[in-house]
């Protein structure tokens, strides 16, 4: 059995600058695939597109079809209660979760500035209240005659995670930050696992007698958030709204009896899994996870896991050190500096059987 860890230095690693992609591959089949072996250890590059050669008629592949917003916002302070200008310091503002049509939670740059009461301005149009300030440092605010919907939908941009050093996104982040099976709106970051798929790489794997399921996570931009305590176990993980519907349930049961793998597509997919797992298998279910997956747990739903390569001192990484172990994910992490991978949201993937 292998040791386990849970002190945070032992999932940090230095990863040189220039392998933090920054735009996607010019085609989504581009990008490489990394395939990692538990049973032997045994680590191979390979490209995408090889991914079918890797699963078996019966296997089941569940991917996360939440659809990223436009939830970054630019504001500004409005100073005075008793004028509509706004000629405060500019803000930038990244919606959550939906309360109600106009109340948001979000995170708000510069928020210490962005006291309760404070009032922002969105464009020429609409005006927010920040009616509450959490303990978590988020700001819910509250659009005045206008739902946060319409605002987004006007002005909105799609949230690139920080690592993406650009001013801000182009068009082309506006197709390849969603996956192309994207349906339910919610997330504010991509489950970026599913980004390496095209519809022919589905028709192929479905033309195989490989089934697929879809849940539902909208990840929130936590997601992002390194962990700081020094002992892993003392992280927590924000809540997300989940959905694991009743035929991808039946759908992956059926895996399941025959003995085939289900494939998780990402961390996000993972956790609704493992959420879900219950004695008699996979259930249905809807509401709010906060699952923090570490090593040591036992996984009850996921035979194999579809991933990219993740940040140092993450709950990302963690979870995908608890799946495939801690030595064998850091060679395999070892072996994709070497080669040249590219890493985060928009690099390759690995594949953990």
């Amino acid at each position: 059995m292998c040791e386990i860890s849970y002190a945070l230095g032992d999932y940090d690693y230095e990863l040189p600058e220039n392998l933090i992609a920054q735009r996607p591959c010019s085609k989504r089949e581009d990008s490489r695939l990394m395939v990692v072996r538990r049973d032997t250890g045994e680590i191979t590059a390979h490209r995408f597109a090889d991914l079918p050669g890797f699963l078996a008629p019966g296997d089941c592949v569940v991917l996360n079809d939440t659809k990223v917003i436009p939830a970054r916002l630019q504001a500004r302070k409005v100073l005075r209660d008793d004028t509509d200008l706004a000629t405060g310091a500019e803000v930038e503002v990244v919606l959550l979760h939906e309360r109600d049509d106009e109340a948001w939670e979000a995170l708000v740059k510069r928020g210490r500035r962005v006291k309760k009461g404070a009032r922002l301005s969105f464009g020429d149009r609409w005006r927010a209240t920040v009616e509450d300030v959490l303990s978590s440092g988020a700001r819910v605010i509250r659009f005045e005659e206008v739902s946060g919907r319409e605002v987004i939908n006007q002005l909105g941009e799609i949230p690139l995670p920080p690592y993406i050093k650009r001013e801000k996104p182009d068009n082309t982040d506006k197709e390849r930050y969603q996956t192309v099976y994207a349906a339910v709106s919610g997330a504010v970051a991509a489950p970026t696992a599913g980004l390496h798929f095209t519809h022919d790489m589905l028709d192929t794997l479905v033309t195989r007698g490989i089934s697929l399921a879809y849940v539902t996570l909208h990840v929130s931009y936590a997601t992002f958030r390194p962990i700081v305590m020094d002992d892993i176990r003392q992280h927590r993980v924000d809540r997300e709204y989940f959905r694991l519907r009743a035929e991808a349930a039946r759908t992956i049961h059926q895996a399941k009896e025959s003995r085939r793998k289900t494939v998780a597509v990402g961390t996000t997919t993972c956790r609704v899994l493992e959420t879900c797992a219950g004695a008699d298998g996979i259930e249905s279910a809807e509401g709010w996870t906060d699952l923090y997956i570490r090593p040591g747990f036992e996984f009850r739903a996921v035979d194999a896991l579809l991933t990219n390569f993740h940040l140092p001192r993450s709950s990302l990484l963690v979870l995908v050190c608890a799946f495939g172990s801690r030595t064998l994910i850091f060679d395999a992490y070892k072996k994709a500096i070497s080669e040249k991978f590219r890493f985060y949201s928009y690099g390759d993937a690995m594949l953990i059987l």
